[in-house]
Protein backbone atom coordinates (compact mmCIF):
# COMPACT_ATOMS: atom_id res chain seq x y z
CA UNK A 1 0.00 0.00 0.00
CA UNK A 2 1.34 3.43 -0.95
CA UNK A 3 2.20 5.64 2.02
CA UNK A 4 1.13 9.26 1.96
CA UNK A 5 4.06 11.67 1.83
CA UNK A 6 4.17 15.13 3.35
CA UNK A 7 7.08 17.51 3.62
CA UNK A 8 6.55 17.99 7.36
CA UNK A 9 4.64 15.96 9.93
CA UNK A 10 3.76 17.72 13.17
CA UNK A 11 2.99 15.39 16.07
CA UNK A 12 0.53 16.90 18.56
CA UNK A 13 -2.27 19.44 18.17
CA UNK A 14 -1.81 21.33 21.42
CA UNK A 15 -0.43 24.80 22.02
CA UNK A 16 2.90 23.94 20.36
CA UNK A 17 1.48 22.04 17.41
CA UNK A 18 -1.02 24.75 16.47
CA UNK A 19 1.70 27.39 16.69
CA UNK A 20 4.03 25.22 14.58
CA UNK A 21 1.38 24.81 11.90
CA UNK A 22 0.86 28.58 11.68
CA UNK A 23 4.58 29.22 11.31
CA UNK A 24 4.86 26.59 8.57
CA UNK A 25 1.97 28.15 6.67
CA UNK A 26 3.42 31.64 6.85
CA UNK A 27 7.21 31.20 6.91
CA UNK A 28 7.68 27.98 4.88
CA UNK A 29 4.52 28.06 2.75
CA UNK A 30 5.87 25.78 0.01
CA UNK A 31 5.96 22.84 2.43
CA UNK A 32 3.02 20.45 2.71
CA UNK A 33 2.16 19.33 6.23
CA UNK A 34 -0.27 17.47 8.45
CA UNK A 35 -0.76 17.42 12.22
CA UNK A 36 -1.12 13.97 13.79
CA UNK A 37 -3.06 14.06 17.06
CA UNK A 38 -3.52 10.95 19.18
CA UNK A 39 -6.59 12.27 20.97
CA UNK A 40 -10.05 12.99 19.52
CA UNK A 41 -9.78 16.75 19.86
CA UNK A 42 -7.15 19.47 19.76
CA UNK A 43 -5.84 21.33 22.79
CA UNK A 44 -3.34 18.91 24.31
CA UNK A 45 -2.94 19.69 28.00
CA UNK A 46 -5.95 21.98 27.98
CA UNK A 47 -8.18 19.25 26.58
CA UNK A 48 -6.80 16.51 28.83
CA UNK A 49 -6.98 18.16 32.27
CA UNK A 50 -10.51 18.81 33.52
CA UNK A 51 -10.07 19.09 37.29
CA UNK A 52 -11.73 21.98 39.21
CA UNK A 53 -10.01 25.33 38.81
CA UNK A 54 -7.64 24.25 36.01
CA UNK A 55 -5.90 27.43 34.81
CA UNK A 56 -2.72 28.81 33.35
CA UNK A 57 0.22 29.66 35.57
CA UNK A 58 1.49 32.20 33.03
CA UNK A 59 -0.19 35.34 31.74
CA UNK A 60 -2.11 34.83 28.52
CA UNK A 61 -0.38 37.70 26.74
CA UNK A 62 2.76 35.55 26.66
CA UNK A 63 1.18 32.08 26.82
CA UNK A 64 -1.08 33.04 23.93
CA UNK A 65 0.22 33.25 20.37
CA UNK A 66 1.99 36.43 19.23
CA UNK A 67 0.12 36.24 15.90
CA UNK A 68 -3.35 35.87 17.46
CA UNK A 69 -3.88 38.30 20.38
CA UNK A 70 -5.57 37.18 23.55
CA UNK A 71 -8.65 39.40 23.93
CA UNK A 72 -10.42 37.99 27.00
CA UNK A 73 -10.54 40.00 30.21
CA UNK A 74 -8.47 37.76 32.50
CA UNK A 75 -4.71 37.68 32.10
CA UNK A 76 -4.59 34.47 34.16
CA UNK A 77 -7.14 32.32 32.37
CA UNK A 78 -9.10 29.17 33.21
CA UNK A 79 -8.67 25.96 31.22
CA UNK A 80 -11.96 26.09 29.29
CA UNK A 81 -11.20 29.64 28.10
CA UNK A 82 -7.75 28.58 26.90
CA UNK A 83 -9.22 25.58 25.07
CA UNK A 84 -11.76 27.84 23.37
CA UNK A 85 -8.92 30.17 22.34
CA UNK A 86 -7.01 27.25 20.77
CA UNK A 87 -10.09 26.13 18.82
CA UNK A 88 -10.62 29.70 17.64
CA UNK A 89 -6.97 30.04 16.54
CA UNK A 90 -6.96 26.74 14.64
CA UNK A 91 -10.21 27.65 12.82
CA UNK A 92 -9.16 31.23 12.04
CA UNK A 93 -6.03 30.16 10.15
CA UNK A 94 -7.37 26.94 8.65
CA UNK A 95 -5.08 24.79 10.77
CA UNK A 96 -7.96 22.58 11.88
CA UNK A 97 -8.27 21.26 8.32
CA UNK A 98 -4.75 19.80 8.56
CA UNK A 99 -5.30 17.92 11.84
CA UNK A 100 -5.84 14.15 11.75
CA UNK A 101 -7.32 12.96 15.01
CA UNK A 102 -6.97 9.54 16.58
CA UNK A 103 -3.47 9.13 15.13
CA UNK A 104 -1.12 8.01 17.88
CA UNK A 105 2.44 7.92 16.55
CA UNK A 106 4.13 4.69 17.61
CA UNK A 107 7.48 4.70 15.81
CA UNK A 108 9.53 6.68 13.31
CA UNK A 109 12.39 5.32 11.19
CA UNK A 110 14.91 7.48 9.34
CA UNK A 111 16.60 6.46 6.11
CA UNK A 112 19.68 8.45 5.10
CA UNK A 113 19.60 6.89 1.64
CA UNK A 114 16.14 8.35 1.00
CA UNK A 115 16.37 11.34 3.36
CA UNK A 116 12.95 10.36 4.68
CA UNK A 117 11.21 9.48 7.91
CA UNK A 118 8.73 6.61 7.85
CA UNK A 119 6.19 7.41 10.57
CA UNK A 120 3.84 4.71 11.82
CA UNK A 121 0.66 5.44 13.73
CA UNK A 122 -2.00 3.19 15.22
CA UNK A 123 -3.95 3.54 11.96
CA UNK A 124 -1.57 4.04 9.04
CA UNK A 125 1.95 5.10 8.09
CA UNK A 126 3.39 8.16 6.35
CA UNK A 127 6.68 9.39 4.99
CA UNK A 128 7.98 12.88 5.58
CA UNK A 129 11.13 14.89 4.98
CA UNK A 130 11.05 16.52 8.43
CA UNK A 131 9.47 15.31 11.66
CA UNK A 132 8.45 17.92 14.24
CA UNK A 133 7.38 16.47 17.60
CA UNK A 134 5.16 18.92 19.51
CA UNK A 135 3.96 16.62 22.27
CA UNK A 136 5.79 18.34 25.14
CA UNK A 137 7.30 16.09 27.80
CA UNK A 138 4.37 14.89 29.92
CA UNK A 139 2.92 11.40 29.74
CA UNK A 140 -0.69 11.79 28.62
CA UNK A 141 -1.52 8.19 29.47
CA UNK A 142 -1.07 8.38 33.24
CA UNK A 143 0.09 10.65 36.03
CA UNK A 144 2.53 9.73 38.77
CA UNK A 145 0.90 7.36 41.25
CA UNK A 146 2.40 6.76 44.70
CA UNK A 147 1.90 3.35 46.30
CA UNK A 148 0.65 4.65 49.64
CA UNK A 149 0.52 2.09 52.47
CA UNK A 150 -2.99 0.90 53.30
CA UNK A 151 -4.57 2.55 50.25
CA UNK A 152 -6.76 -0.50 49.59
CA UNK A 153 -8.33 -0.16 53.04
CA UNK A 154 -9.63 3.37 52.41
CA UNK A 155 -13.43 3.35 52.09
CA UNK A 156 -13.67 6.70 50.33
CA UNK A 157 -12.85 7.77 46.77
CA UNK A 158 -9.34 8.36 45.42
CA UNK A 159 -8.75 10.30 42.18
CA UNK A 160 -5.72 11.64 40.33
CA UNK A 161 -6.17 15.11 38.76
CA UNK A 162 -5.04 13.82 35.36
CA UNK A 163 -8.05 11.48 35.23
CA UNK A 164 -10.82 13.54 36.83
CA UNK A 165 -14.22 11.80 36.60
CA UNK A 166 -16.91 13.87 34.90
CA UNK A 167 -19.57 12.89 37.46
CA UNK A 168 -17.49 13.32 40.63
CA UNK A 169 -19.56 15.12 43.28
CA UNK A 170 -17.62 16.38 46.29
CA UNK A 171 -20.34 18.68 47.65
CA UNK A 172 -20.40 18.56 51.46
CA UNK A 173 -17.52 16.07 51.63
CA UNK A 174 -14.28 16.21 53.56
CA UNK A 175 -11.48 16.34 50.99
CA UNK A 176 -7.73 15.82 51.34
CA UNK A 177 -5.51 16.99 48.48
CA UNK A 178 -2.08 15.36 48.66
CA UNK A 179 0.60 17.62 47.19
CA UNK A 180 2.03 21.12 47.30
CA UNK A 181 2.64 21.95 43.64
CA UNK A 182 0.72 23.99 41.10
CA UNK A 183 -2.10 21.44 40.80
CA UNK A 184 -2.67 21.28 44.55
CA UNK A 185 -2.71 25.05 45.07
CA UNK A 186 -5.24 25.26 42.22
CA UNK A 187 -7.53 22.49 43.47
CA UNK A 188 -7.78 23.60 47.10
CA UNK A 189 -9.42 27.02 46.59
CA UNK A 190 -11.52 25.71 43.68
CA UNK A 191 -13.04 22.89 45.76
CA UNK A 192 -13.30 24.74 49.08
CA UNK A 193 -16.61 26.58 48.42
CA UNK A 194 -18.53 23.32 47.82
CA UNK A 195 -16.72 20.78 49.99
CA UNK A 196 -17.29 20.48 53.74
CA UNK A 197 -13.57 21.17 54.16
CA UNK A 198 -10.42 20.80 52.04
CA UNK A 199 -7.03 19.97 53.56
CA UNK A 200 -3.83 20.36 51.57
CA UNK A 201 -1.51 17.65 52.88
CA UNK A 202 2.11 18.18 51.92
CA UNK A 203 5.35 16.51 52.82
CA UNK A 204 7.37 19.63 51.93
CA UNK A 205 6.16 23.11 50.92
CA UNK A 206 6.64 24.95 47.63
CA UNK A 207 7.22 28.62 46.93
CA UNK A 208 3.88 30.32 46.30
CA UNK A 209 3.30 33.80 44.91
CA UNK A 210 0.06 35.76 44.46
CA UNK A 211 -0.75 37.65 41.28
CA UNK A 212 -3.88 39.52 40.15
CA UNK A 213 -5.93 37.59 37.62
CA UNK A 214 -6.59 40.91 35.86
CA UNK A 215 -3.69 43.10 34.70
CA UNK A 216 -4.89 46.67 35.25
CA UNK A 217 -2.05 48.25 33.24
CA UNK A 218 -2.69 45.91 30.31
CA UNK A 219 -6.43 46.58 30.44
CA UNK A 220 -5.72 50.31 30.19
CA UNK A 221 -3.41 49.85 27.22
CA UNK A 222 -6.03 47.81 25.39
CA UNK A 223 -8.53 50.63 25.87
CA UNK A 224 -6.17 53.26 24.48
CA UNK A 225 -4.34 51.50 21.64
CA UNK A 226 -5.22 49.32 18.64
CA UNK A 227 -5.50 45.67 19.59
CA UNK A 228 -2.38 44.36 17.86
CA UNK A 229 -0.16 47.20 19.06
CA UNK A 230 -1.44 46.89 22.63
CA UNK A 231 -0.87 43.12 22.55
CA UNK A 232 2.71 43.58 21.33
CA UNK A 233 3.51 46.15 24.03
CA UNK A 234 1.91 44.10 26.81
CA UNK A 235 3.74 40.98 25.68
CA UNK A 236 7.08 42.84 25.61
CA UNK A 237 6.45 44.33 29.04
CA UNK A 238 5.54 40.96 30.57
CA UNK A 239 8.52 39.18 29.01
CA UNK A 240 10.90 41.85 30.29
CA UNK A 241 9.42 41.77 33.79
CA UNK A 242 9.41 37.97 34.16
CA UNK A 243 12.92 37.65 32.72
CA UNK A 244 14.25 40.30 35.10
CA UNK A 245 12.56 38.74 38.13
CA UNK A 246 13.92 35.29 37.29
CA UNK A 247 17.46 36.63 36.81
CA UNK A 248 17.29 38.51 40.10
CA UNK A 249 15.93 35.51 42.00
CA UNK A 250 18.72 33.28 40.68
CA UNK A 251 21.41 35.85 41.45
CA UNK A 252 20.18 36.67 44.96
CA UNK A 253 18.33 33.54 46.15
CA UNK A 254 18.45 34.42 49.85
CA UNK A 255 16.82 37.80 49.22
CA UNK A 256 14.28 36.20 46.91
CA UNK A 257 13.37 33.59 49.52
CA UNK A 258 12.93 36.29 52.16
CA UNK A 259 10.70 38.32 49.83
CA UNK A 260 8.50 35.35 48.90
CA UNK A 261 8.23 34.03 52.45
CA UNK A 262 7.49 37.40 54.04
CA UNK A 263 4.83 38.18 51.42
CA UNK A 264 3.10 34.85 52.04
CA UNK A 265 3.28 35.32 55.82
CA UNK A 266 1.25 38.55 55.55
CA UNK A 267 -1.56 36.73 53.76
CA UNK A 268 -1.90 33.79 56.15
CA UNK A 269 -4.29 33.62 59.10
CA UNK A 270 -2.68 33.75 62.54
CA UNK A 271 -3.15 30.03 63.22
CA UNK A 272 -1.16 28.99 60.12
CA UNK A 273 2.53 29.89 60.45
CA UNK A 274 4.59 30.43 57.31
CA UNK A 275 7.22 28.07 58.69
CA UNK A 276 6.91 25.13 58.11
CA UNK A 277 3.89 25.33 55.82
CA UNK A 278 5.17 27.85 53.26
CA UNK A 279 8.93 27.93 53.80
CA UNK A 280 10.68 25.61 51.34
CA UNK A 281 14.20 24.28 51.93
CA UNK A 282 15.32 24.77 48.33
CA UNK A 283 16.25 27.97 46.50
CA UNK A 284 13.64 29.89 44.49
CA UNK A 285 13.37 28.50 40.95
CA UNK A 286 15.17 25.28 41.78
CA UNK A 287 11.59 24.20 41.23
CA UNK A 288 8.75 26.01 39.50
CA UNK A 289 7.07 28.84 41.35
CA UNK A 290 3.38 28.19 42.13
CA UNK A 291 1.09 31.01 41.06
CA UNK A 292 -2.00 31.93 43.09
CA UNK A 293 -4.31 34.30 41.16
CA UNK A 294 -6.01 36.90 43.34
CA UNK A 295 -4.61 35.14 46.45
CA UNK A 296 -7.49 32.64 46.28
CA UNK A 297 -5.60 29.96 48.22
CA UNK A 298 -4.93 32.33 51.11
CA UNK A 299 -8.52 33.56 51.03
CA UNK A 300 -9.73 29.98 51.51
CA UNK A 301 -7.27 29.46 54.39
CA UNK A 302 -8.43 32.67 56.09
CA UNK A 303 -12.09 31.71 55.62
CA UNK A 304 -11.51 28.37 57.31
CA UNK A 305 -12.87 26.36 54.38
CA UNK A 306 -9.38 25.03 53.74
CA UNK A 307 -6.34 24.16 55.83
CA UNK A 308 -2.78 23.01 55.28
CA UNK A 309 -0.93 20.18 57.04
CA UNK A 310 2.79 19.54 56.65
CA UNK A 311 3.52 15.95 57.61
CA UNK A 312 4.24 12.52 56.15
CA UNK A 313 1.74 9.75 55.47
CA UNK A 314 2.13 6.67 57.63
CA UNK A 315 -0.82 4.80 56.18
CA UNK A 316 -4.30 5.14 54.80
CA UNK A 317 -7.09 3.96 57.10
CA UNK A 318 -10.74 3.13 56.30
CA UNK A 319 -11.74 6.64 57.35
CA UNK A 320 -8.81 8.70 56.10
CA UNK A 321 -5.05 9.09 56.50
CA UNK A 322 -2.88 8.51 59.56
CA UNK A 323 0.23 10.72 59.68
CA UNK A 324 3.72 10.16 61.07
CA UNK A 325 2.91 12.59 63.86
CA UNK A 326 0.06 10.29 65.00
CA UNK A 327 -2.67 12.66 63.84
CA UNK A 328 -5.40 11.34 61.55
CA UNK A 329 -7.09 13.25 58.76
CA UNK A 330 -10.66 12.13 58.12
CA UNK A 331 -11.60 12.12 54.46
CA UNK A 332 -14.30 10.95 52.08
CA UNK A 333 -12.36 12.00 48.98
CA UNK A 334 -8.58 11.99 48.50
CA UNK A 335 -7.04 13.74 45.49
CA UNK A 336 -3.51 12.52 44.77
CA UNK A 337 -1.93 15.62 43.22
CA UNK A 338 1.39 13.81 43.41
CA UNK A 339 2.74 14.96 40.07
CA UNK A 340 3.11 13.99 36.47
CA UNK A 341 5.29 11.56 34.60
CA UNK A 342 7.71 12.77 31.97
CA UNK A 343 8.51 11.14 28.65
CA UNK A 344 10.74 12.05 25.74
CA UNK A 345 9.25 12.72 22.29
CA UNK A 346 5.84 11.32 23.14
CA UNK A 347 7.30 7.84 23.68
CA UNK A 348 7.88 7.48 19.92
CA UNK A 349 10.37 4.70 19.18
CA UNK A 350 13.09 6.15 16.94
CA UNK A 351 15.56 4.43 14.65
CA UNK A 352 18.18 6.02 12.41
CA UNK A 353 19.32 3.80 9.56
CA UNK A 354 18.19 0.76 11.50
CA UNK A 355 19.91 1.82 14.73
CA UNK A 356 17.58 2.34 17.74
CA UNK A 357 17.89 5.78 19.31
CA UNK A 358 17.70 6.15 23.08
CA UNK A 359 16.91 9.86 23.70
CA UNK A 360 18.93 9.76 26.93
CA UNK A 361 22.06 9.02 24.90
CA UNK A 362 21.62 12.20 22.87
CA UNK A 363 22.39 15.85 23.52
CA UNK A 364 19.92 18.59 22.75
CA UNK A 365 21.01 21.12 20.15
CA UNK A 366 19.59 24.64 20.62
CA UNK A 367 16.94 23.17 22.89
CA UNK A 368 15.17 21.36 20.05
CA UNK A 369 17.18 18.86 17.99
CA UNK A 370 18.95 15.65 19.06
CA UNK A 371 22.59 14.95 18.33
CA UNK A 372 22.98 12.39 15.57
CA UNK A 373 19.28 12.43 14.66
CA UNK A 374 18.60 14.06 11.26
CA UNK A 375 15.62 16.21 10.29
CA UNK A 376 13.84 15.99 13.61
CA UNK A 377 12.95 18.69 16.14
CA UNK A 378 11.32 18.40 19.56
CA UNK A 379 9.36 21.39 20.79
CA UNK A 380 9.55 22.16 24.51
CA UNK A 381 8.95 25.41 26.35
CA UNK A 382 10.49 27.34 29.21
CA UNK A 383 10.19 26.34 32.85
CA UNK A 384 10.70 29.90 34.10
CA UNK A 385 8.46 31.68 31.62
CA UNK A 386 5.52 31.08 29.33
CA UNK A 387 5.76 27.85 27.33
CA UNK A 388 4.80 29.58 24.08
CA UNK A 389 7.68 32.04 24.18
CA UNK A 390 10.14 29.22 23.61
CA UNK A 391 7.94 27.00 21.44
CA UNK A 392 7.29 29.83 18.99
CA UNK A 393 11.02 30.53 18.66
CA UNK A 394 11.61 26.83 18.01
CA UNK A 395 8.96 26.74 15.27
CA UNK A 396 10.43 29.77 13.55
CA UNK A 397 13.90 28.20 13.70
CA UNK A 398 12.54 25.00 12.14
CA UNK A 399 11.15 27.13 9.28
CA UNK A 400 14.58 28.73 8.84
CA UNK A 401 16.11 25.26 8.57
CA UNK A 402 13.54 24.11 6.02
CA UNK A 403 14.07 27.21 3.90
CA UNK A 404 17.85 26.78 4.08
CA UNK A 405 17.57 23.19 2.88
CA UNK A 406 15.41 24.29 -0.05
CA UNK A 407 17.65 27.23 -0.91
CA UNK A 408 20.88 25.22 -0.85
CA UNK A 409 19.50 22.12 -2.50
CA UNK A 410 20.40 19.93 0.46
CA UNK A 411 18.05 17.44 2.08
CA UNK A 412 19.53 16.55 5.48
CA UNK A 413 20.35 18.64 8.57
CA UNK A 414 21.83 16.90 11.60
CA UNK A 415 23.54 18.32 14.71
CA UNK A 416 26.69 16.44 15.67
CA UNK A 417 28.64 16.63 18.91
CA UNK A 418 31.89 15.18 20.16
CA UNK A 419 33.22 14.85 23.69
CA UNK A 420 35.40 17.95 23.37
CA UNK A 421 32.32 20.15 23.12
CA UNK A 422 31.29 19.76 26.75
CA UNK A 423 33.54 20.02 29.77
CA UNK A 424 31.17 19.24 32.64
CA UNK A 425 28.89 16.31 33.54
CA UNK A 426 25.79 16.42 31.31
CA UNK A 427 22.44 17.37 32.84
CA UNK A 428 18.82 16.59 31.92
CA UNK A 429 17.36 18.91 29.32
CA UNK A 430 14.87 20.15 31.97
CA UNK A 431 17.24 21.28 34.69
CA UNK A 432 15.10 21.59 37.84
CA UNK A 433 15.19 19.68 41.11
CA UNK A 434 11.48 18.76 41.10
CA UNK A 435 10.64 15.13 41.83
CA UNK A 436 8.99 14.48 38.48
CA UNK A 437 12.15 15.64 36.68
CA UNK A 438 14.50 13.61 38.87
CA UNK A 439 12.38 10.52 38.23
CA UNK A 440 12.79 11.02 34.48
CA UNK A 441 16.52 11.75 34.50
CA UNK A 442 17.33 8.44 32.77
CA UNK A 443 14.72 9.04 30.05
CA UNK A 444 15.27 12.60 28.90
CA UNK A 445 17.90 13.87 26.47
CA UNK A 446 20.80 15.69 28.06
CA UNK A 447 22.35 19.11 27.71
CA UNK A 448 25.98 20.16 27.74
CA UNK A 449 27.62 23.02 29.58
CA UNK A 450 27.93 25.69 26.89
CA UNK A 451 27.22 26.75 23.34
CA UNK A 452 24.32 25.35 21.32
CA UNK A 453 24.26 22.27 23.55
CA UNK A 454 23.08 24.18 26.61
CA UNK A 455 19.40 25.06 27.06
CA UNK A 456 19.28 28.48 28.67
CA UNK A 457 16.14 29.78 30.33
CA UNK A 458 16.64 33.18 28.72
CA UNK A 459 14.10 34.41 26.18
CA UNK A 460 15.91 37.61 25.05
CA UNK A 461 19.10 35.65 24.41
CA UNK A 462 17.24 32.85 22.63
CA UNK A 463 15.33 35.38 20.54
CA UNK A 464 18.56 36.75 19.11
CA UNK A 465 20.20 33.34 18.76
CA UNK A 466 17.34 31.50 17.07
CA UNK A 467 16.12 34.33 14.88
CA UNK A 468 19.33 35.92 13.64
CA UNK A 469 22.49 33.82 14.09
CA UNK A 470 23.91 31.74 11.25
CA UNK A 471 22.53 28.24 10.74
CA UNK A 472 26.00 26.97 9.77
CA UNK A 473 27.71 27.10 13.16
CA UNK A 474 30.00 24.06 12.89
CA UNK A 475 27.72 21.78 14.90
CA UNK A 476 24.85 21.66 12.41
CA UNK A 477 25.80 19.66 9.32
CA UNK A 478 23.94 19.92 6.03
CA UNK A 479 24.15 16.93 3.68
CA UNK A 480 22.69 15.33 0.60
CA UNK A 481 20.88 12.01 0.74
CA UNK A 482 23.30 9.09 0.71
Amino acid sequence: MRREHLDVLIVGAGLSGIGAAYRLQTQAPSRSYAVLEGRDDLGGTWDLFRYPGIRSDSDMFTLGFPFHPWTAAKAIADGPSILEYLHETAATYGIDKHIRFGRHVVRASWSSADALWTVETNQESYTCSFLYVCTGYYDYDSGYQVAFPGLDSFEGTVVHPQHWPKDLDYTGKRVVVIGSGATAVTLVPAMAPDAAHVTMLQRTPSYVASRPAHDAFSDKLRQLLPEKLAHRLIRTKNVAFSSAVYAAFRKWPAHAAWLLNSTVAKQLPAHIPADPHFTPRYKPWDQRLCLVPDADLFEALRAGTASVVTDEIETFTPAGIRLRSGDELRAELVVTATGLQMVALGKIKLTVDGRPVDPHDTFVYKGMMLSGVPNLAWCIGYTNNSWTLRSDLTSQYVCRLLNHLERTGTSICVPEIDASEYDAPPRPVVDLSSGYIRRAANLLPRQGSYGPWRLRQNYPRDFLSLRYTSLTDGSMRFKQAA
